[in-house]
């Protein structure tokens, strides 16, 4: 295991930044900083990034908050995407909302790997960042699990980042990468979740047998477990039939039990040993403190139990016995 010691250890919840990029609908500048201002009064102490979210846009209103806040959050960006011309920035208008694409390119030799972390620095307004993980390496898996890897191996060496991972949303490259190298963390995104449980058989046990620890974000798999609506999306595209028949019944147990399907669904990777952190996306203060309320509310052992006799859930799946902010010591 690398780093030993000096690996950063995350909070058990962070907010995931890719909505302050412009995924699905764009944000304006004062709404991203008042997320920040409510996460950070809400005790959340943790930031996920990437200079492909919004093509530096996330980073750069990440780091234009913490310096005029004065905090410095727990941080993960990434590697794998290098920005080269940024889009026209909001610093001039709180309320802009409407940016145009920068030009972005995909690397994964050294010189793009330092030149990414050095401009994330340098948009996330710090001198080092807590973890580094290489993006959605899986159509360069060889060049990202050498050169790359090497690379960010380097950069911890100088101090600049913490700890090394991978971050992406095919369990079988993250298993290939967690037998390869040596991870601090993997981020896998809507592969533990309450309808997709594809971790659970061979990264997450393998991870926990290389000392490897997961960071489980896209626990609403891109929307429908947040709602429960069946229009909404499922791994970013319209949810297909037998996805919306399981959301349907897990909706109906839900309401039996009196637990809110998003709570539910926020809190179960956190059942799993593997799992340091979740990361779950949020936009607006409102999302903030909806998704508090849900990582603290208490969710009886008798609502899991009816998910696996229901197969529901796999026999085999953790469950989470206390809310995951029920023992931060949040406000």
């Amino acid at each position: 295991m690398t780093g030993g010691s000096r690996v950063p250890a995350l909070p058990p919840v962070g907010i995931g930044t890719a909505p302050f990029g412009r995924l699905y609908t764009p944000v304006s500048a004062r709404t991203v900083a008042a997320t920040l201002e409510a996460a950070r009064a809400a005790g959340i102490g943790y930031l996920d990034t990437a200079p492909g979210y919004g093509d530096g846009l996330s980073e750069e209103r990440i780091g234009r908050h913490l310096a005029a806040s004065g905090t410095r959050p727990v941080i993960s960006t990434k590697v794998g995407t290098v920005v080269d011309a940024l889009p026209p920035l909001d610093l001039g208008d709180p309320d802009a909302v409407t940016m145009e694409p920068g030009r972005v390119h995909r690397g994964w030799s050294v010189a793009d790997v330092r030149r990414s972390v050095a401009d994330s620095l340098a948009r996330l307004r710090v001198d080092a960042v807590d973890v580094a993980l290489l993006h959605d390496p899986e159509t360069h898996e060889d060049e990202a699990a050498t050169t790359a890897y090497e690379a960010l191996r380097q950069l911890r060496v100088e101090g600049v980042i913490g700890a090394i991972g991978v971050g992406c949303n095919h369990v079988d490259v993250a298993t290939r990468f967690v037998e390869r190298l040596d991870l601090d963390y993997v981020l896998i995104a809507g592969r533990y979740t309450l309808l997709d449980h594809s971790a659970l058989d061979d990264l997450l046990p393998r991870a926990l047998d290389r000392g490897t620890r997961i960071i489980a974000a896209g626990v609403f798999n891109t929307g429908i477990l947040a709602s429960g609506q069946p229009g909404d999306r499922f791994h970013y595209r319209p949810a297909p039939d037998h996805i919306r028949e399981r959301v349907g019944r897990l909706v109906e147990l839900c309401d039996r039990h009196g637990v809110e399907l998003g709570a539910a669904a926020a809190q179960f990777p956190s059942g799993h040993p593997a799992v340091a952190s979740t990361v779950v996306g949020m936009r607006s203060p409102d999302e903030v403190l909806a998704n508090v309320e849900a990582l603290r509310r208490p969710i009886p052992a008798t609502f899991w139990d009816e998910l696996r006799e229901r197969a529901l859930l796999p026999a085999t799946a953790p469950v989470p016995r206390v809310a995951p902010l029920m023992s931060g010591g949040l406000p």
